[in-house]
């Protein structure tokens, strides 16, 4: 094992499209397990572009992680909200939709939830 790993997401081992190109997945894999990059691109809604893909009603990824930029809303099945932006740690339970605000992709950074997300059900 390296001391020092270095890799980009530009050459990532995985990139998972989201439906009617309204973003992508970018997924490294390291030892320690799965990190991934999202573009979620202007328009995005879970229930809308990820919903078919993982068949479930809601989200059901816990993501921790960091927004780069743009803006996302975040509704939990309970009801509860919060947003995030540019420089904000986000971690969020199983349980949610969520959508870009705004006209500007929202560039998110995971080291939990995105192992299995935007990724056919039963695969």
């Amino acid at each position: 094992m390296a001391g020092i790993v270095s890799r980009n997401f530009d050459s990532a081992d995985e990139t998972r499209p989201f439906k009617e190109g309204k973003g992508r997945l970018d997924l490294i894999t390291t030892d320690r397990g799965p990190v991934g990059r999202a573009v979620f691109e202007p328009g995005w809604q879970w229930s809308k572009h990820i919903k078919p893909i993982a068949g479930t009603d809601s989200c059901q990824a816990a993501h921790t992680g960091y927004v780069v930029s743009g803006r996302m809303k975040v509704t939990m099945d309970d009801g509860e909200t919060g947003e995030f932006g540019p420089g904000d740690f986000m971690d969020i339970k199983p349980g949610h939709d969520a959508w870009v605000v705004g006209d500007e992709p929202c560039v998110a950074l995971d080291w939990v939830g995105f192992g299995d997300y935007a990724k056919p059900a039963g695969t």
